[in-house]
C-alpha cells in the first residue's frame, strides 16, 4: 500500500486566490480585521505544509460580532421580513452555492483532507439540498390554537394560542470533519427560523465558513445576520459563555461538548449538542455477505472514518463472520492512499498531524493488548498525516479500541452466536448515536430496531442522511435533533397567548 502518484486536478484560479488572501474576521456583512493580533496557520493535511493563516480571534473580537448579531437582530433587519422573502433569499444562496461547487469543494479539500469526489458530493452536493429543503421552512414555522378551561372569573370567555419566535442570536460552533456541510446545518434552520447568528469554524478548517459568509451576502443576507470569528480556545469559550448568546449549537467531541453546554447554563442559553459515537453494526447469520462488506467499508472509511456516525465495531454472526472479515481485511490492503485531489486515491490524509498522532495512539494500544490486526496498524512513511486502514478481529468487549472512540479508518470485529448477546453488546456503550442492522429478515429487523440505543438505526446501510430525517443521539452522544422541522424548531422560543373577551 503506497501513496498514489496520479496526477491532481487542476486547482481553480478563485481557489488560489482565496487562498492567497489575508484572512480576517467576517463581521457586519464584510471581512475585517481582528483586534487579536495572533494568527493561526492552516495546513494541506497532504503534505503537512502550510497554506495560509487566519486570525486568531480574541473576547473582544467575539463580542464585535456579537454586537453585529445582536443589532441586527433587534433592528427585524431579517425576522422582520416576510417568511416568503427569507425563503427566496435562501433559496437564492442554494443557487449561489451551486455556482460555485468547484471552488468550495477544492477549497475544502486542500484545508481538510478529504477526496474531492466527497467534497463535491457530500460538502458541497448534500449542502445545496440542505439548503433548499430547509428554506422551506422559513414559511411553514407555526403554532396551534388551544382550547382552555379557565373557569374564572364566573361566565369569562378565553381564546389561547401559541406562536413561534425566533431565540434570538445563536453561537454555532463547526467541527473540523465536514466544516462547510455542518456549518450550514447550523446556519439555515437557523435563519428560517428567524435568528442571527455568529459561527466559528474549527481552528484547523476555517476557510470554507468564511467563503460561505461571503457567498451569503452575494445571495441577498443582510448585513449582521450572519458572522464568522476563526479562533482557538479563548475564541470558542468567549463565544459560548457571552451573555447576549441566546443558543448555542454545538457539534464535535463529547468532552467539549459537556464544557459548552456547563458554559451555557450558566446564563441559562439555550443549547444543542451533537457528540460523539462508538456506532455499532449487527450483521445477522442471513446477511448477504458482498453487500455487508460493501456497506462497511462506507460506512467505516468514509472521509477516512472521521464520521461521527461511522460505523466502528461490528457484530458478526458466526456463521459469516470469517467471510466478512477476510472480506473487509481484502479491500483495506488494496485501497490506494493519496491526497483528496486525487480522485482515484480512496484514502486520504487525516486532518492534522495533532489527530493523526491520536489515531496511532488506539492503533498501538490495541497492538500493547494483542489484538489481531488483519489489515493496517503501520504507520505510512511520507508526507501528510495518513493512517491506513485497518481492520483488528475477535476483539474482546473489555478492549479499548471497542470502548473509545477513535474517529478514524479503523474496523473492529466480534463474533457473535446469539441476537441477544449481540444486542447486548452492540448497547454496551457510554454513545448512542447510531447504529446498522443488516439481516433479510424483515421480522427480525422490526423486532430489534425497537431494541437497539440509538438517535438512528439503519437497516442494510450505514451513513445516509437525509434533510428531512432528525439526526441526533442517545446517552453521551448529545442533546436534541439536527434536520427537518426538529432543527428549525430548536431555534424558536414557544410563546402562550391568552385573550379574554
Amino acid at each position: 500500500m503506497t501513496i498514489t502518484s496520479e496526477t491532481k486536478i487542476a486547482i481553480d484560479a478563485r481557489v488560489r486566490a482565496f487562498i492567497a488572501q489575508q484572512h480576517g474576521l467576517f463581521i457586519d456583512g464584510a471581512p475585517c480585521a481582528a483586534h487579536s493580533t495572533r494568527r493561526l496557520d492552516v495546513f494541506d493535511p497532504s503534505t503537512g505544509e502550510v497554506l495560509t493563516s487566519v486570525a486568531d480571534a480574541d473576547a473582544s473580537d467575539v463580542g464585535r460580532a456579537v454586537a453585529s448579531a445582536r443589532a441586527a437582530f433587534e433592528q427585524r433587519v431579517w425576522s422582520g421580513l416576510r417568511p416568503a422573502e427569507r425563503e427566496r433569499i435562501l433559496l437564492r444562496l442554494a443557487d449561489v452555492l451551486e455556482a460555485h461547487a468547484e471552488e468550495l469543494a477544492q477549497l475544502e479539500t486542500l484545508n481538510q483532507g478529504k477526496s474531492i469526489n466527497t467534497a463535491r458530493a457530500i460538502e458541497v452536493g448534500a449542502s445545496v439540498e440542505y439548503v433548499r429543503y430547509m428554506a422551506g421552512w422559513a414559511t411553514k414555522l407555526g403554532g396551534e390554537t388551544l382550547d382552555v378551561s379557565i373557569p374564572f372569573p364566573p361566565g369569562a370567555r378565553y381564546t389561547a394560542f401559541t406562536r413561534k419566535e425566533p431565540v434570538g442570536v445563536v453561537a454555532g460552533i463547526v467541527p473540523w470533519n465536514f466544516p462547510l456541510m455542518i456549518a450550514v446545518w447550523k446556519l439555515i434552520p437557523a435563519l428560517a427560523a428567524g435568528c442571527t447568528i455568529v459561527i466559528k469554524p474549527s481552528p484547523e478548517t476555517p476557510l470554507t465558513a468564511l467563503r460561505l459568509a461571503e457567498l451569503a451576502i452575494e445571495a441577498g443576507v443582510p448585513a449582521g445576520v450572519f458572522n464568522v470569528v476563526t479562533g482557538g480556545r479563548e475564541c470558542g469559550a468567549a463565544l459560548a459563555a457571552h451573555r447576549d448568546i441566546a443558543k448555542i449549537s454545538f457539534t464535535g467531541s463529547t468532552p467539549t461538548g459537556k464544557l459548552i453546554g456547563t458554559a451555557a447554563v450558566q446564563n441559562m442559553t439555550r443549547f444543542s449538542l451533537e457528540l460523539g459515537g462508538k456506532n455499532p453494526a449487527v450483521m445477522l447469520a442471513d446477511v448477504d455477505v458482498d453487500q455487508a462488506v460493501q456497506g462497511a467499508l462506507a460506512g467505516g472509511f468514509l472521509n477516512q472514518g472521521q464520521v461521527c456516525a461511522a460505523v466502528s465495531r461490528i457484530y458478526v454472526h458466526r456463521s459469516k463472520y470469517r467471510q466478512i472479515a477476510d472480506g473487509l481485511a481484502d479491500v483495506a490492503r488494496s485501497m490506494t492512499l493519496g491526497p483528496g485531489l486525487d480522485p482515484h486515491a480512496q484514502i486520504n490524509p487525516l486532518v492534522s498531524a495533532q489527530h493523526r498522532a491520536r489515531v496511532e495512539e488506539h492503533i498501538a494500544r490495541a497492538r500493547a493488548e494483542g489484538l489481531r490486526f488483519l489489515a493496517g496498524g503501520t504507520r505510512v512513511d511520507a508526507p501528510g498525516y495518513y493512517v491506513r486502514p485497518t481492520v483488528i478481529a475477535d476483539v474482546p468487549a473489555g478492549a479499548s479500541i471497542i470502548r473509545d472512540e477513535v474517529f478514524g479508518p479503523v474496523l473492529a470485529l466480534v463474533p457473535f452466536d446469539d441476537t441477544r448477546d449481540a444486542l447486548r453488546l452492540a448497547n454496551d456503550s457510554p454513545y448512542g448515536l447510531a447504529a446498522s442492522l443488516w439481516t433479510n429478515d424483515l421480522r427480525a429487523a422490526m423486532n430489534l430496531i425497537g431494541r437497539i440505543d440509538a438517535g438512528t438505526v439503519w437497516v442494510n446501510c450505514h451513513v445516509p442522511l437525509d434533510p428531512s430525517m432528525p439526526f441526533g443521539g442517545y446517552k453521551q452522544s448529545g442533546i436534541g435533533r439536527e434536520f427537518g422541522k426538529y432543527a428549525v424548531e430548536g431555534f424558536t422560543e414557544t410563546k402562550s397567548v391568552c385573550i379574554a373577551h
